[in-house]
């Protein structure tokens, strides 16, 4: 006899289909439902409350403290620009400078599939070793499994993330004032784009290179400025998606002219081609930061003087137009609104 579902579990399942779907893991409309639906309120805090990609807490003995966990399991697990190994040490020590904090240490949890080349574990592994050099973060403990499954699957990472964040520093989306500055790092869409020609093996006149890139330098370059009141790095979901959350949380609006999204014409072509929005395409070395009017002319220029900052400009403003919604000024004058994707646009991208 089955026994009686407690009524916690009868209203979670109740709002969520009844099997897990691509679509969960993308970023998008029914991640957000997974999470909001099933997580939040079984780990129900306040620090998680946020929902931000690091939570920050104060403890008596070291201060504040921000950390981070993700996975990955990006296919091909080898791209141009990169492979899972610096992809997963970049993506966890960015989303701990996101919250402001100061890098240090990481764990990483290996599941190795059988029938694995050793050579590719190898070159995946140093290159997580070069990548958390190049970052100033130690891997100080980890894990590793082997299961069985398909060799094409090749391994899959989590990675865990510690830092400090000083105590002047408060970078949330209740933050966000408007008139705010929006201030993108470079080009979007490089990263998904590299991913998707390598898994379908489609040919350029140029190579398109992932972006993944660890993001410390830029962030250091700014963090001593008064003014900044928010970063975000727009990885699953792409810029789009990243302005559509940032604007829920702010219940602002936050406008981007299209005209001064940067995005290279090797990535705009292969979108075409595929049927992509660019937008949505995911990112692993751009940051988007919103701050006050009278520091954006700063925070550019110093962002200009880093290796990943270089093509750094302001692309938009908070206003209340559109309370709670992003908004795209179009080239040709039209306001369209960027809204979360409701279906998958590109699986196991990171």
């Amino acid at each position: 006899m089955s026994k009686e579902l407690p009524q916690e579990w009868k209203r979670i399942l109740d709002r969520l289909p009844q099997v897990i779907e691509t679509s969960h893991g993308t970023g998008g409309k029914m991640t957000h439902e997974l999470i909001e639906t099933l997580f939040v309120p079984l780990f129900r805090n306040p620090t998680l409350a946020t929902l931000q990609d690091q939570a920050v807490v104060d403890t008596p003995a070291a201060g504040r403290l921000a950390l981070s966990t993700d996975s990955f399991v990006v296919q091909p697990f080898r791209f141009p620009g990169g492979n899972i190994g610096d992809l997963a040490v970049h993506g966890t020590v960015n989303d701990l400078l996101m919250g402001g904090a100061t890098p240090l240490y990481l764990t990483v949890a290996f599941v190795l599939m059988e029938g694995m080349a050793l050579k590719d574990l190898v070159e995946v592994t140093q290159s997580m070793a070069n990548a958390a050099k190049k970052a100033k973060v130690q891997i100080v403990t980890g894990d590793t499994k082997v299961v069985e499954g398909r060799s094409e699957d090749g391994l899959f990472l989590t990675t865990t993330g510690l830092g400090v964040v000083p105590p002047w520093v408060d970078w949330r989306p209740e933050c966000i004032l408007p008139g705010d500055a929006v201030i993108l790092s470079g080009t979007v869409g490089d990263h998904g784009a590299s991913v998707m020609a390598s898994r379908y093996e489609m040919e350029f006149e140029t190579q398109i290179q992932s972006d993944t890139a660890c993001l410390r330098e830029v962030v250091m370059a700014v963090r001593d400025l008064q003014g900044i009141h928010c970063m975000r790095d727009p990885t699953r979901g792409g810029l789009a998606t990243t302005l559509a959350e940032l604007s829920a949380a702010s219940g602002l609006c936050l406008k981007v002219r299209e005209r001064d999204i940067p995005i290279r014409e090797d990535v705009r072509g292969l979108c075409e081609v595929l049927g992509l929005d660019p937008l949505y395409v995911a990112n692993e070395g751009k940051l988007v930061a919103v701050v006050a009017p009278e520091v954006a002319d700063e925070v550019v220029r110093r962002m200009r003087q880093t290796a990943v900052g270089r093509e750094a400009r302001v692309i938009g403003e908070v206003d209340a137009t559109l309370l709670g919604e992003a908004c795209l000024v179009t080239e040709l004058g039209a306001q369209r609104v960027l809204d979360l994707l409701a279906v998958e646009q590109l699986p196991r991208i990171c």
